[in-house]
């Protein structure tokens, strides 16, 4: 049973997709109890972080539901290791409900509770706000709160994160069966004899051998290497026809969130991880963001030194990072392409004007912080001090012997600074009276665009399907009304399920209708 998906419909055909309220929701702080026959359980489960994906069997209770012959592994790698090393008992967890009895899942679909011990952030909300605005623009996972009890004992409050299932393929891309790589390196392998060192998860070609790709990624499915290779050969030598391989507006929604988050332990930052590559049923790569405990300043490394940014640098970390940067191809090489770079700075816009530039982000951060507030103070496991929890929204705290910064700390100044970016704050194109009429054999789109030097329509025929590109023109010969009018028309077969969005590109800036797109779309019906 997946989960249940609700579309809204705007002005007529502006189409949304959201969830209904289930397991993640924001507001409701759940408890999962489990039970294990072993009372030396922690070192059962610590036996079984050393040798692989093992799991012990329990019982999980959640909301008076009993889970029989669960599958219980720790999962993470700092955020295990480390807090083993303090001694502390609050460590990450991956419980799978379906380990023994296939089917046997969560209300919504939900087979996987992945708990994060909120390591190395004192503000506990990293993670949590994240995902929420990047929800906004692309498949992300939804996250909330839980509590976690284990043979009776409170272990405390954690991250509560959706896995990157086949529940969560399905419900986004239509499919669950495709190519599914965790892009994140194997920190202790060695390269093989005969490869090139490579950049961590970077998406650099290293030849043809496989065998010099599989310490820099996880594959999550039975195969997968030739598909990835490709990509990354095609992004080396051929990066004019990536769209026949990558999602491209999706991996420009990802550059954009990380850069204007600072999520830098990303692809974005020096270590080049934290992000899956889903190769759907069109034979389309999709990027999915992933781990965003250190989101928001928490990781102070950019990847272009050694040394750890100062706030200030985070503050004014430049929309181009790594645009020259040969060993980062999926930001080099898709921002040498004007049009790209171009919506790559339109979706930098959106975000910020959505999240921040009202004090969007200042309000949902004291909400969410207020739902949590008694879990937290009354959590005697956490990792920071509740002290730290208060104030890590608008200062600097401590996270063990790390300074992170706080989060309205980061984008209130950042919020300027981007704000005063000579490409953010130029006007984009305009666009409005978006229009589309159905004739016996074609759909007949128009809108009115000015300031543009061209205009594209996107257009698809199935909801999963990649967009196709046409140009919308000011002629008077398309259906646009009188040449040069700043009505641009184009026209496209008539079949059913048709959804479209709009570009318009000036000189060095571009602009989306809807500004969500491609995650938001006008629909035909």
């Amino acid at each position: 049973m997946y989960r249940q998906l609700i579309i809204f419909c705007l002005l007529g055909s502006l189409c949304i997709a959201a969830d209904a309220q289930d397991l993640y929701d924001i507001y409701r702080v759940r408890d999962l109890k489990l039970r294990f026959t072993e009372q030396d359980w922690e070192q059962h489960l610590d036996s079984l972080k050393q040798v692989g994906s093992k799991r012990l069997l329990g019982r999980a209770t959640v909301d008076q539901l009993v889970f029989d012959s669960v599958g219980v592994r720790y999962k993470g790698n700092s955020s295990y290791f480390n807090v083993r090393n303090t001694g502390s008992t609050k460590l990450p967890f991956n419980i799978k409900l379906d380990y023994k009895i296939d089917g046997q899942a969560f209300e919504g679909g939900y087979e996987t509770f992945k708990l994060s011990n909120i390591f190395r952030d004192p503000s506990f909300l990293r993670e949590v706000m994240s995902y929420e605005i990047a929800r906004k623009y692309m498949p992300a996972p939804k996250a909330n709160f839980i509590r976690l009890y284990v043979n009776d004992t409170l272990l405390g409050i954690y991250n509560n994160t959706e896995s990157v299932d086949e529940a969560f393929l399905e419900k986004h891309f239509g499919w669950g069966e495709g190519v599914l790589v965790k892009c994140d390196p194997n920190w202790h392998a060695k390269t093989p004899d005969g490869c090139d060192k490579g950049e961590k998860a970077s998406l650099l070609y290293l030849g043809s051998d496989s065998l010099c790709y599989k310490g820099l990624y996880e594959m999550k499915t039975d195969h997968g290497w030739r598909d990835l290779i490709e990509l990354c050969q095609i992004l080396d030598e051929d990066p004019s026809n990536v769209d026949d391989y990558l999602n491209i507006d999706r991996t420009l929604w990802m550059h954009a969130f990380n850069n204007l988050l600072v999520n830098l332990d990303s692809y974005a930052g020096r270590l080049c991880h934290n992000y899956y590559l889903y190769k759907d049923s069109f034979g389309i790569f999709q990027p999915i963001l992933w781990d965003m405990n250190l989101s928001f300043g928490g990781f102070r490394f950019d990847g272009s030194s050694n040394i750890p940014l100062s706030n200030e640098k985070m503050q004014k970390l430049s929309p181009f990072t790594h645009y020259k940067n040969p060993k980062r191809p999926l930001i080099s090489k898709l921002l040498a392409t004007p049009l790209y770079r171009k919506v790559y700075i339109a979706h930098l816009r959106t975000i910020l004007k959505d999240n921040f530039t009202e004090g969007q982000f200042a309000r949902r951060t004291a909400e969410v912080q207020r739902t949590i507030d008694s879990y937290i103070k009354n959590d005697e496991n956490k990792l920071y001090p509740y002290e730290a929890f208060q104030v890590n929204i608008d200062s600097t705290a401590k996270a063990g012997k790390s300074n992170i910064i706080g989060l309205e700390e980061l984008m209130d100044a950042r919020t300027q600074y981007l704000s005063e970016h000579p490409l953010l704050k130029k006007d984009p194109p305009a666009i409005s009276e978006v229009v589309h009429n159905k004739s016996s054999d074609a759909i007949q789109i128009s809108a009115r665009i000015q300031a543009a030097q061209r205009a594209y329509l996107m257009y698809r025929y199935h909801p999963h399907a990649p967009f196709q590109e046409t140009e919308m023109l000011d002629d008077g010969a398309n259906n646009d009304g009188s040449a040069a009018d700043q009505v641009y028309g184009a026209s496209i077969k008539l079949q059913p399920g048709a959804q479209y969005y709009i570009i318009a590109e000036a000189e060095k800036i571009a602009q989306l209708s809807p500004e969500r797109a491609a995650f938001e779309f006008y629909e035909v019906r």
